[in-house]
């Protein structure tokens, strides 16, 4: 388990945390520059005050009055010292601390600066060249100035100091604000998991409740998980109901049969309730398994189509008739089989495979003792179609539609059955963008059943 408020404040305080580092690197950049600007003016103008009192004397040689103002202006930290040199022609000293670090020969800028050391400390220097004149020539001679950098330190971590602490302030300020912010912004999920909390567990209905448009997808989700939900437990109910509903006659035959043959007072009695009783277990597990190709078919129904294949019809309804021919000829039917030419639907292959079942088992179960059943496949134009047609009995065209219906058995009471065979065949085809016709058989005899299909091209 992981809370999205602490991930969002540990990113934001990551990502603050590097960009704060950066920040401040380059203010320390910008401070260190700053202060060495600062004192360096400051340096320079002391090593111009002490030029300008750089005279000739009467004897040719070089003198100078330090104005010791010039030198005091730099110590305006206490901690910091200051030194000074006045060197004239090369080779030449005047004054000043002799083993101060100095530039012998510079090009360029009047005044060059430079960091050094001296007596172990760390130091920045100024230099300054200039020339005295003697009314006949010049006299060249350079002003060194140099100060401690302790000022200069303080100055860069006093401003690093004030931009850390005012940063530290942004990012506290910032992780406060987005803690609120994502509270306040979670609510309505909360609103959403006490709803749903106190929700009956009977309520599947889609949920309303507003949401930020980021969580709409996962409410969009868990609707769409409710409503496949609600439609499984629709099907389950309805699957108990009908079972209940369909089995409650062969268990009570099943029951009656065996207390007769309890009671019966001869073998022959006897095994006749015993075949009675047999007849009722298999009218029971044909309807079992009619109900439950219904609750899979169902089932499929609601799930995606994008998982159907590409069947050949003709290879599948071939094969299908093929193991059905001997318990046709059990009954006296003479089953066969009419295509060649591949026809091609988008389907699931074992809810077409009990299509045909349905239909064959139809076909051989009241077609009656010496009829003839052919399944013929062929396409007709983006269709594919199945066909079953016999020579029996047929369906009168006033119970079509009512062979159609779940559980009516029409014409047919005194055929076993459960009225289940033409609705499952039905509800395939549907669920495969097809449909179901009944029509008259050959020569206006029997009946044809003939399945549409979308062809897959």
């Amino acid at each position: 388990m992981f809370s999205i408020r602490r991930r969002l404040l540990a990113w934001l305080l990551a990502s603050a945390g590097v960009l704060g580092a950066l920040a401040l690197s380059d203010t320390w950049r910008e401070a260190r520059e700053t202060a060495d600007d600062v004192s360096d003016r400051v340096l320079a103008g002391s090593a111009l005050a002490i030029a300008e009192r750089v005279v000739v004397s009467e004897d040719g040689k070089l003198e100078v009055d330090i104005p010791y103002v010039a030198l005091e202006m730099l110590t305006s930290a206490a901690q910091d010292r200051v030194f000074y040199r006045v060197d004239g022609p090369p080779g030449t000293f005047i004054t000043g601390y002799k083993n101060l670090p100095f530039l012998a020969r510079y090009e360029g800028q009047p005044t060059a600066f430079f960091d050094s050391t001296f007596r172990g400390e760390p130091i920045r220097v100024a230099t300054l060249a200039r020339s005295a004149s003697t009314g006949i020539n010049s006299m060249p001679f350079m002003v060194t100035v140099a100060e401690t950098t302790i000022a200069r330190r303080q100055l860069t971590n006093s401003i690093l100091l004030h931009s850390a602490l005012r940063l530290a302030f942004l990012i506290v300020g910032a992780a406060l604000i987005v803690w609120i912010a994502v509270t306040v912004s979670l609510r309505p999920l909360s609103r959403l998991g006490g709803a749903i909390a106190h929700r009956s567990p009977d309520d599947l209905a889609p949920i309303a409740d507003r949401v930020p448009k980021e969580v709409q997808e996962l409410v969009d989700t868990v609707n769409s998980f409710m409503v496949r939900l609600q439609s499984a437990l629709d099907a389950l109910r309805h699957f108990t109901g009908n079972a209940s509903h369909q089995l409650r006659t062969p268990l009570a035959v099943i029951r009656t049969q065996l207390a007769l043959a309890t009671r019966a007072t001869d073998l022959e009695e006897a095994r006749r309730a015993a075949w009675k009783a047999d007849e009722a277990v298999a009218d029971a597990e044909r309807t079992l398994a009619q109900l439950l190709l219904m609750a899979r078919i169902d089932a499929t129904a609601r799930a995606r189509r994008d998982g159907f294949a590409a069947v050949d019809l003709t290879a599948l309804a071939r094969a299908t008739t093929a193991d059905h021919v001997v318990l046709a000829a059990e009954a006296g039917i003479d089953l066969g089989f009419e295509g060649e030419a591949p026809v091609l639907v988008k389907a699931e292959p074992l809810l077409l495979t009990e299509l045909m079942k349905n239909l064959i088992s139809n076909a051989v179960l009241y077609a009656g003792e010496g009829a003839v059943v052919t399944l013929r496949t062929l396409r007709a134009a983006n269709e594919a179609v199945l066909e079953v047609e016999d020579n029996g009995p047929g369906i009168p065209a006033t119970h079509r539609e009512e062979a159609l219906t779940r559980f009516e058995r029409g014409a047919f009471q005194d055929r076993p059955g459960s009225g289940l065979g033409l609705p499952i065949v039905e509800e395939i085809a549907v669920l495969h963008g097809g449909s179901v016709e009944l029509a008259d058989g050959p020569g206006g005899e029997g009946l044809t059943v003939r399945v549409r299909l979308p062809a897959k091209s």
